[in-house]
């Protein structure tokens, strides 16, 4: 077996790359697609996001689990299930684009209900093998965390490329087009399924665990295990609460620029500084972890964000621009915690092990999905509530003072209390140090040797 190396990380980041093709396209063009195209009610879009968000976190669970009940085959435990769902996967994000003429309201209600869940549903079945697979590419904590490093650009890198080409694709006139957005589904299916196989063929599971027989999943000691997993236990809650706060920002943003500033066309500018910061960080995050370690770097850069954000709510004068380059600090502290939380979770699928005896790698990355999915689904219903609580009124060419400064004050100070909180969670609360985690893989690896000695005898 060829050590870990350069087409390992390239493999890795070809799956992000895959996933968020359809993903990105689902999350910046499905709403509108449904709303302009299918001419669906919002208020019915967004209940089906709801309904979707929170059934995927079912699925991720429930898929999870499944996985850990297969027993490693010749190509690894993980990629095969890659190999065998991407391709259903695939055609079903296809098949949400594509548009009957003349059909009932009822029936396209009924249709985006099916094909969007579906998509879901198997979303996890390639997702959740996806971000298992880390813990077993290598057993290393620096290299997990270049794996986290590579597989934030393939995602970044997806969004990009659908972001920028997708609205000269799937837009007429300005206008969603049938025909142009079911063009743009199978360019970037074709794409995804691609880089599905390129995964595959370049990624190698390394950490393997003897089992002679199917392994044995025993529920009721799994979840004693999570239960005295404080590293697990406080990494969801922290990344629940910032993925809270990131999706806000997200949806406060539109209203900041376009309400606030009064210029909209910096949102472009914002996409391309959000993810300026990812190819920043990218470099800097390897020596970073090494000499001081993941939960120091991450804490470090929530704190950075915590600090950025005060400032910009004490500062509500600053034009567009200005907001913008200070704000770029603020991701830039952030994007530290992006870069490096898939290496989270590794380590936290070892201090399983190290409690329970049981390796479990697509359990414990199925609940950090679901505790994502959860975060999605909530963040989705209070984004709304919270712009309509400040007085936002559609119909008004321009909003009342006191909705602006409504608006800016949920743009800067809310988000700087949810980082602060997840900085809090991270800094104090989470126990996997730097020296704590490499401890922790040698102390794994004495038990699996003391369990082989044990069966050999």
């Amino acid at each position: 077996m060829r050590p870990f190396g350069f087409k390992d990380k390239v493999g890795y980041l070809f799956g992000d790359f895959g996933n968020d093709f359809f993903f990105g396209l689902v999350g910046s063009f499905l709403m509108v697609y449904y709303t302009d195209v299918f001419h669906l009610n919002p208020a019915s879009v967004g209940g089906l996001f709801l309904l979707a968000r929170l059934w995927d976190a079912v699925a991720d669970i429930s898929w999870g689990r499944f996985i850990d009940t297969r027993k490693a085959g010749k190509n690894g435990k993980f990629k095969p299930w890659i190999y065998r769902m991407s391709f259903p996967l695939v055609i079903s994000g296809v098949l949400m684009f594509i548009h009957i003429p003349g059909m009932s309201n009822g029936f396209y209600t009924a249709y985006a209900y099916v094909t969007y869940i579906l998509w879901g549903t198997l979303y996890s079945t390639v997702n959740i093998p996806y971000g298992s697979m880390a813990s077993v590419i290598t057993g290393d904590p620096v290299e997990r965390t270049t794996l986290s490093t590579w597989r934030s650009l393939g995602a970044t890198l997806a969004q990009l490329i659908v972001g920028v080409i997708g609205p000269l694709l799937m837009f007429v006139n300005n206008k969603a087009d049938a025909n142009h957005f079911l063009m743009a589904a199978i360019i970037f299916g074709i794409l995804s399924i691609s880089s599905y196989m390129a995964c595959y063929k370049l990624s190698v599971e390394r950490v393997v665990i003897n089992e002679s027989a199917k392994p044995n999943v025993n529920l009721a000691k799994t979840l004693k295990g999570i239960s005295k997993n404080k590293p697990l236990i406080v990494f969801l809650i922290g990344s629940l609460i910032f993925l809270i706060s990131l999706m806000l920002m997200g949806t406060v943003n539109t209203y900041l620029f376009k309400d606030y500033f009064g210029n909209a066309k910096i949102l472009s500018m914002l996409s391309l500084v959000q993810a300026a910061t990812i190819f920043i960080g990218m470099p800097l995050v390897k020596p970073l972890v090494s000499k001081f370690g993941k939960k120091e770097v991450a804490s470090a850069g929530f704190l950075l964000a915590t600090m950025v954000y005060f400032i910009l709510y004490l500062l509500p004068n600053l034009s567009a621009i200005q907001y913008l380059a200070i704000l770029s600090i603020g991701m830039f502290g952030y994007a530290l915690f992006n870069l490096v939380s898939w290496a989270f979770i590794t380590d936290l699928v070892d201090y399983h092990e190290y409690v329970t005896g049981l390796r479990e790698d697509g359990t414990i990355y199925s609940l950090y999905s679901f505790a994502r999915k959860v975060g999605q689904a909530v963040a989705g219903g209070i984004g709304g509530v919270a712009v309509a609580a400040v007085g936002y009124n559609p119909a008004l060419q321009a909003q009342s003072q006191s909705t602006l400064h409504g608006i800016h004050t949920l743009a800067t100070l809310i988000p700087a209390i949810g980082l602060l909180l997840v900085f809090i969670f991270l800094a104090f609360l989470y126990p996997l140090n730097k020296k704590r985690t490499a401890q922790l893989v040698n102390d794994i690896e004495v038990k699996r040797n003391e369990m082989n000695s044990g069966k050999s005898a």
